[in-house]
């Protein structure tokens, strides 16, 4: 289903079942349920799909070891069985990764031994793999590149690892596949109203300033750390529903961590936890946990957080990595659901669970949650949905509904092995047209074939949604990614239809966002 076609069903007489605001990760497993449910769906995202936060994560689908310790034991069993069913529904884009603890005092080997049991037993039949601690020297053998000086050990255990952006455009592809509409670029402009009940919604193509006047039997907000400002628009009068929290990711080279093993750093100086992850060949690491008053699509990473990360991590690595050695910095923003009492200013406080509320025009908004426990999210927010608009009964499917690319044995060797099933209708391409195996960057692995399956059958418009969020080539390295911007926007020119002007205004605007991945 191209585009256009997606377009034109914005033009006919249709009462949608149900229309969603926001293609970040809540809003696509709102989609994806209620699609699937057979409602007449429309999902419109004003920029591209998982933009904002949901396209900078630490890439990790987890139960969360960190609420088991705060004692938030519904939110992690919850957690649990979404990470499996990812694994089983996604296979290509979720993989069991093993986690270090290293131990340098007596007691952390039996603590975390004895809370990471706990964490296995709560995983049940969903379980990744079993938590057991390690000798110094099979520790070191795990992860040569760890402190030596006083490490007494290590305790293993397992939890996921994804690609978030790449699930989503996979997310956007099985809702459409499945008869829903989902659009980019085409921003909600306004409500429709009858005797102050929500009726539908008015919206723009942001590429044409085509406007549209959609009607729905109901609205969800789906919009992240931008709640409100929808909730806003509804009622001018509205609270704040929620609180953001900024976490930043440094990307460094692979040699700081030479593994294959994930580690986890359990108590910084704030009392998070810090992870340095394989992913990608390179290595991620993050993250923060800063409250912020404003939402931007566009945050930035601070002084203060990215020498936070650095000074950690340099704690327990024997090479500590400076700010020459990071290779891009990326900040998201949490949509954490503001508590009635201030958590002492603490936003790693604020419960992560997720909240849906309604108003008195009958829009229905949810907030909090992570990416690991999208689908739930979006269960929950389609049952209330379904309920309200009094929409036909119908049973949830997601829980065994495959995600588009998956059903092929992945080999992770292979630097493509991401695109699951479609790996083969992109060699077909590369046989129908030799030239487009050739790379646009060889160290991040990047072909030219990739721009224009990512033009044809991803949804992608622009140079960034390209290089940031159809492949990571901005947050794994954002000089290079710069390097490679030109080459993308030959190749999306040609298959998008437009001139040189649009190919140089695109490298001028991709150029300048990306700088603000790199450190002055």
């Amino acid at each position: 289903m191209t585009r256009e076609n997606l377009l034109k069903q914005l033009d006919l007489d249709i009462l949608w079942d149900v229309i969603i605001i926001g293609g970040g990760a809540t809003g696509l497993g709102a989609a994806l349920e209620s699609t699937t449910r057979g409602y007449k769906t429309l999902l419109l995202e004003q920029y591209d799909y998982t933009i904002g936060t949901s396209s900078r994560s630490t890439k990790l689908v987890h139960g969360g070891v960190r609420y088991l310790a705060q004692g938030d034991i519904a939110l992690v069993l919850e957690a649990l069985k979404e990470r499996g069913l990812l694994l089983k529904n996604a296979p290509h884009l979720v993989s069991n990764k093993a986690f270090l603890i290293p131990s340098y005092t007596w007691w952390y080997k039996p603590f975390y031994t004895f809370g990471l049991t706990i964490y296995d037993l709560l995983s049940g039949k969903f379980r990744f793999g079993k938590s057991v601690p390690y000798s110094r020297k099979k520790t070191l053998d795990k992860i040569p590149t760890l402190k030596k000086e006083n490490l007494r050990g290590s305790i293993q255990y397992h939890d996921g690892q994804f690609d978030d952006s790449r699930l989503g455009i996979n997310l956007v592809q099985t809702i459409i596949e499945n008869g829903g509409t989902a659009l980019n670029y085409v921003k909600i402009t306004d409500f429709i109203k009858d005797n102050g009940k929500i009726t539908g919604v008015l919206a723009t193509n942001q590429e044409t300033d085509e406007t549209y006047n959609l009607k729905a039997k109901i609205v969800l907000n789906a919009t992240g750390v931008f709640v409100d400002s929808i909730i806003q628009k509804d009622d001018p009068n509205a609270r704040n529903y929620v609180k953001p929290s900024q976490g930043v990711h440094i990307m460094l080279d692979k040699e700081f961590l030479q593994s294959d093993y994930a580690l986890m750093i359990p108590k910084t100086r704030d009392g998070r936890v810090l992870f340095a992850v394989p992913w990608h060949n390179k290595v991620i690491v993050g993250t923060t946990d800063v409250p912020k008053n404003d939402a931007s699509i566009e945050p930035k990473a601070t002084n203060e957080e990215v020498d936070f990360i650095l000074e950690t991590a340099g704690r327990y690595l024997e090479k500590a990595p400076t700010r020459a050695d990071v290779k891009s910095v990326f900040a998201g923003l949490r949509p954490l659901a503001a508590p009635k009492k201030d958590a002492n200013g603490k936003t790693k406080e604020i419960s992560r669970k997720h909240k849906i509320i309604k108003s008195k025009s009958g829009l229905v908004s949810i907030f909090g949650g992570k990416w690991t426990t999208y689908r739930e999210m979006g269960e929950d927010a389609i049952n209330k949905i379904a309920r309200l608009a009094k929409l036909p009964k119908k049973d949830s499917r997601s829980e065994t509904f495959a995600i588009h690319g998956s059903g092929e044995v992945i080999n992770h060797s292979n630097p493509l092995y991401f695109y699951g099933s479609d790996l083969a209708l992109i060699n077909n391409l590369i046989k129908s047209r030799p030239d487009l195996a050739d790379w646009i960057s060889a160290d991040l692995k990047i072909n030219k074939a990739q721009v224009v399956w990512a033009v044809k059958y991803e949804y992608a418009r622009k140079v960034e949604d390209f290089l940031s969020r159809r492949t990571r080539a901005l947050l794994l390295d954002a000089k290079e990614s710069i390097k490679m911007a030109p080459a993308v926007a030959k190749i999306m020119a040609n298959e998008l239809g437009y001139d040189s002007d649009w190919e140089k205004a695109q490298i001028e605007l991709y150029t300048k966002l990306a700088k603000g991945y790199l450190l002055d």
